[in-house]
């Protein structure tokens, strides 16, 4: 373990944490952030066409440590009827054929009122009318009664992404999230019980996770989450940035994590039957890497999250392969 935890409420964590960061940039509520296209590999074998909607709209009230999408939300609520009119300026941009699913990612929690205002609902669902999927995200916490009552406003089934982030006992606690394991097995339960999928995000470079420990924790946080019954699986390198993860880096909580851990990491979840495990290659460039085999690598990681498993890269240069095998119990 890396140093002593210190206690602290998550009030406190918190206040520290936001008096840390840069000041916000503008954020225009009426106007969505962007919009990709992308193809994903399904748990059937398949690849879905899918249209991601990155959604401007009330910050995340958690204040977890290592976020940096507060960066991308509004100072106050999300104004009623802004969420519809981002989603429908989007969509008029976008010819048919329509994807089969449409992710809907506000930087924060969907079934928060204050992050989408609940009279706005019905609204979205109709928007959401002509896809068979529909994806948003939310904590574990804000897992209840709103979200049956929205996946039956929808014609197509409904997935929740949660952040599980790791089951590290002593990390997970020191990430302000305001999560336990249990309460995240509850909140997927839930899901479960009302036919209702579950994306799960997992962090690759954990604060207060040795280095040399960190792919084994991600490969045994993967494990939980699909015998929870995740049915897709997102490894995300944790990105410095926020002011936080610099004053845990100074302190040595936090070694940022590198290419060669997220291949690593995403080929120890290889076995996963249950799941697809992809890698998020959002500011890919960031992630130290040898300069030899990074291109490579890099696309080896994209054909992996479309066609699935891909022979490993070996580079004579950085001598190393993708085999986190000989560090998983």
């Amino acid at each position: 373990m890396i140093g002593s935890v210190g206690r602290e409420s998550a009030t406190e964590a918190a206040r520290r944490i936001r008096s840390l960061r840069h000041p916000k940039a503008a954020v225009d509520p009426w106007a969505a952030h962007g919009s990709i296209l992308e193809d994903e590999r399904t748990p059937t074998g398949g690849i879905e066409h899918g249209l991601t909607i990155f959604l401007a709209g009330a910050e995340c009230p958690f204040t977890c440590s290592f976020c940096d999408l507060w960066r991308w939300t509004l100072d106050g609520p999300t104004p009623a009827g802004a969420l519809p009119a981002q989603i429908a300026a989007v969509l008029a941009e976008h010819k048919p054929p329509v994807p089969r699913r449409i992710k809907l990612y506000n930087a924060s929690n969907f079934f928060d009122a204050r992050a989408v205002p609940t009279e706005d609902l019905p609204g979205i669902a109709r928007l959401c009318g002509d896809f068979d999927a529909v994806t948003v995200e939310s904590h574990a916490s804000t897992i209840d009664g709103r979200v049956v009552d929205f996946a039956h406003m929808l014609p197509g089934r409904l997935e929740v992404a949660i952040g599980l982030e790791t089951i590290h006992p002593v990390a997970l606690r020191q990430l302000n999230k305001r999560l336990d394991i249990d309460r995240f097995d509850r909140a997927a339960a839930f899901l479960s019980g009302h036919r209702i999928d579950m994306r799960v995000f997992v962090l690759v470079g954990v604060p207060y996770v040795d280095a040399h420990e960190s792919v084994e924790w991600v490969v045994r946080t993967a494990r939980h989450a699909a015998e929870q019954g995740a049915r897709t699986i997102a490894l995300i390198p944790v990105r410095g940035g926020n002011g936080e993860m610099e004053r845990l880096a100074a302190l040595g909580h936090f070694t940022p994590p590198t290419l060669a851990q997220l291949e690593s990491a995403l080929d120890g979840c290889a076995d996963i039957a249950s799941a697809v495990v992809t890698a998020d290659l959002w500011d890919i460039d960031r992630l130290p890497a040898c300069t030899a085999c990074r291109a490579e690598r890099v696309e080896r990681l994209r054909r992996i999250n479309r066609d699935a498993p891909q022979p490993r890269v070996i580079c004579d240069e950085c001598a190393t392969t993708a085999d986190p095998r000989r560090r998983l119990p």
